[in-house]
């Protein structure tokens, strides 16, 4: 196993998060695992992330959450932030990051934006 940092905020009940994690996995990297819905967010770590993918908030925000209806199309980045670090199922799955970036891996092939090359 290579010592290269990765960290995949995930969540296990996802197929998309579990097949990122097998990619990285994959590739000899045992990544750090973040189990975001049990230990939440806090609202410096979601701005740092949103900050290296040059995103704003609704860029990682999952939609289709009866949570995310209620904030509307107008709320601000402060609102929507707050909202994730409250109800944290909120934040799309899974995120990558590592010294190269972070990449929502949605597709999962994503992630190999953020991994070494072979």
């Amino acid at each position: 196993m290579t010592d290269f940092p990765v960290t995949v905020f995930h969540n296990p009940d996802c197929s998309k998060s579990r097949a990122t994690v097998d990619l990285i996995q994959a590739r000899g990297i045992e990544p750090e695992i973040i189990l975001y819905r049990e230990v939440g967010w806090t609202e410096k770590r979601l701005r740092g992330l949103l900050e290296r993918l040059g995103e704003p908030a609704r860029a990682i925000l999952r939609t289709g959450e009866a949570e995310a209806a209620l904030l509307g199309t107008n709320a601000s980045d402060d609102v929507v932030i707050a909202a994730m670090v409250a109800h944290p199922i909120l934040v799309e799955r899974p995120i990558v990051e590592s010294p190269l970036g972070v990449v929502v891996a949605r597709p999962v092939e994503r992630v190999f934006e953020v991994l070494p090359a072979l």
